[in-house]
């Protein structure tokens, strides 16, 4: 019965590889364009992070026309060092968005603030996260490769930073997770259950955002990014998923143990679409990337069939080329980066666990999911 079930599930997981094996990136562009673009920065307490992140954005050329940092109630010092790179670049500036709105989760809060807050004469917006630094050359390769595409809305697969040899176990199951299930980036999908994004840097129309309503979609999502854009492809719109050559890179977590609690909380995108078709795919981990390593361990044992060891063989052969394929997704890479598979059962069951919990904390405040997947600050509830 296991070998079926991972037959039938592996089955669904090596097509979407297969199918998304023809990758497109975002090119490194430095053309001129006339096009303005708002930069979106949602924050709340970034003060260790921001400046490395307002440093690299201050160096974006004429095509980012302001920059706005949306503090949805910072009680570090996140308010005084933008204020030190407002007055280095007079496109920067900070709006106090506290506090934020009932029923709603404070990143989508800020952004939907941030959007009614741009400059109309801006065609384009720009959603950064504080923890990440981008080229100088970011803001033209966006619109660029949007010209060149059609795709006018769009994230890329930022370069990650691993902060030691615990979370280079972790973090890359985690990261495999997202390649099972939705296969490789660099198309664009008008299908809501396969598109993806990432929140970290995330690019569209404003026209399209307003339009489509696109950020308050997302007021109860612990996972915004992935609401917005399955929001936007059910309005019609076409949403790509892109690598670069190194447009954005980012440090997501300081340490494994804010890899472990922090990033699952999302990473099941449980939202108000999600729906068989997602719970399937986490299925998907559990049988096709979590259970082929242990099962090679026990099954001899068991007097298992060579058939069921044979398919076993050959769900850690994939699993190992995808760990090779995901190498381009960090900027350095310890050596427990390889043992990563190790850890792919625990993660299966901690995003399946997630998945289920009706309760999640983040940032200092406590959701609870109510019904169709959204959730409440649980001091509305």
């Amino acid at each position: 019965l296991l070998g079926v079930m991972q037959t039938i599930l592996a089955a669904q997981v090596f097509f979407r590889l297969a199918k998304t094996s023809q990758r497109r990136l975002v090119e490194t562009s430095d053309r001129p364009s006339s096009a303005r673009i708002t930069v979106l920065l949602p924050v709340r307490n970034e003060a260790t992070r921001i400046a490395n992140c307002l440093e690299t954005l201050i160096a974006q050329p004429e095509e980012a026309a302001e920059i706005l940092v949306i503090d949805g109630g910072s009680t570090d010092a996140t308010r005084e060092v933008t204020e030190n790179y407002r007055r280095r670049d007079d496109r920067v500036r900070w709006i106090d968005a506290s506090p934020v709105g009932p029923h709603w989760i404070g990143k989508a809060w800020n952004l939907n603030l941030g959007l009614a807050r741009s400059n109309p004469a801006s065609q384009w917006i720009l959603c950064v996260d504080a923890d990440v630094r981008v080229s100088p050359k970011l803001c033209r390769s966006l619109i660029s490769h949007a010209a060149r595409t059609g795709v006018s809305t769009f994230s890329l697969a930022t370069r990650q930073h691993l902060s030691g040899l615990l979370e280079a176990l972790i973090h890359p199951a985690m990261l495999t997770t997202l390649v099972y299930r939705f296969g490789q980036p660099g198309r664009a999908s008008r299908s809501v259950d396969q598109v993806q994004a990432n929140g970290q840097c995330f690019f569209s129309r404003r026209e399209t955002l307003l339009r489509a309503q696109a950020f308050a979609a997302a007021r109860s999502s612990l996972c915004e990014d992935v609401t917005i854009v399955r929001r936007l492809v059910e309005r019609g719109e076409a949403v790509g998923f892109y690598e670069t050559y190194g447009l954005a890179e980012v440090s997501m977590y300081r340490d494994w143990r804010e890899t472990w609690t922090n990033w699952p909380r999302s990473l099941p995108m449980r939202d108000q679409y999600f729906a068989w078709r997602q719970a399937v795919r986490l299925l998907e981990v559990l049988f096709v990337q979590g259970l082929p390593l242990p099962m090679l361990i026990v099954a001899p044992n068991l007097g298992a069939p060579r058939l069921f060891l044979a398919l076993t063989a050959l769900l850690l052969a994939v699993r190992t080329g995808v760990l090779f394929g995901t190498t381009r997704a960090y900027d350095r890479r310890p050596w427990t980066y390889w043992l990563s598979p190790i850890c792919d059962f625990a993660v299966a069951i901690r995003l399946i666990q997630s998945a289920l919990s009706r309760q999640h904390s983040w940032r200092g405040r406590s959701y609870v999911r109510r019904s169709a997947g959204k959730f409440e600050p649980k001091e509305s509830c």
